[in-house]
């Protein structure tokens, strides 16, 4: 089989697929000054890429697979070009359009504006979507500092995206539309996708980081039980599945296992203790297939 070729983006999205493959049992090593990290997977070709660009390159048929934000596929306008193989959930983001917080949103808008963003194409379609007099200024990195409450304000309405909108309140302005909602996502070309091996090669990954992605919001919580309370205790349980269960030596009452989520865990554990559970622990899951 030919190798796949798997683009990674610089920045956030490379750290977080980092762990993610490494979690999987697929490392790679990026020397200094190199763009093409080596790994222990023969089958597997990775190159790191301007996170800009990826959807760009899948699209264009210059690599299988690669990991993108979805707010850059729509700014590239290649989402029906490309195969969404699954949300990852990483860096969720929304692209949002703000204007100083002292600002009347209609006021602003019936009269020609100038919008302060890196996403040309999704802000001239919201533009247009608003019917909106708008000049675009393309910015690179951090934008704020465009929109101002002055005179000598470069532009009136900053279309970006944020996670938690801290960044736009600690400058002053404030949310007046959501354009859509953003997260790293995993992509294929169609190319790729059509060819039977390299498919089942991708559809194996993505089986992969779903068991390890399962395992993260998920822990095993193992307990002991008496037989007189074992029955009420079982009735009270959440799990996967059903819960594994076996007799402790002496026979004097039973060992039992769950996986459950992690958010459930506070609540669980006193309630747990108060059905009559002993000895229990705790511990993290590596892969969960459901």
């Amino acid at each position: 089989m030919e190798k796949l070729k798997i683009l990674l983006a610089k920045g956030r999205i490379y750290e977080s697929v980092y762990e993610l493959l490494s979690d999987v049992g697929i490392s790679i090593n990026l020397p200094d000054r190199t763009y093409f990290p080596t790994t222990n997977q023969k089958d597997l070709a990775f190159q790191v890429v301007k996170p800009q660009i990826v959807s760009n390159l899948i699209a264009g048929e210059k690599a299988d697979v690669g990991f993108s934000g979805k707010d850059w596929v729509y700014e590239n306008g290649v989402q029906d070009e490309v195969i969404e193989i699954m949300d990852l959930g990483f860096d969720p983001v929304r692209i949002v359009a703000a204007i100083p917080d002292t600002f009347d949103y209609d006021k602003v808008v019936s009269a020609p504006v100038t919008i302060a963003t890196e996403y040309q194409n999704l802000s001239a379609g919201w533009v247009a979507a608003k019917k909106i007099k708008g000049t675009i200024f393309r910015t690179w990195g951090t934008s704020e500092g465009f929109v101002q409450d002055n005179e000598e304000s470069i532009a009136q309405i900053l279309i970006d995206n944020t996670s938690t909108g801290s960044s736009l309140h600690a400058n002053h302005l404030k949310i007046v539309d959501t354009l859509m909602e953003s997260s790293t996502r995993m992509y294929a070309s169609k190319k790729a996708m059509a060819d039977p091996e390299k498919k089942q090669k991708i559809l194996e990954l993505k089986m992969l980081f779903e068991t390890v992605l399962n395992a993260r919001s998920r822990v095993m919580l193992e307990m002991n039980v008496s037989e007189e309370k074992f029955e009420s205790l079982v009735a009270g349980l959440p799990s996967m599945r059903s819960p594994t269960v076996s007799p402790l030596f002496g026979g004097n009452g039973y060992a039992i296992k769950i996986a459950v989520k992690k958010s459930d865990v506070p609540v669980l554990l006193p309630k747990l203790q108060s059905l009559g559970a002993t000895d229990i622990v705790e511990y993290e899951l590596r892969k969960v297939m459901i």
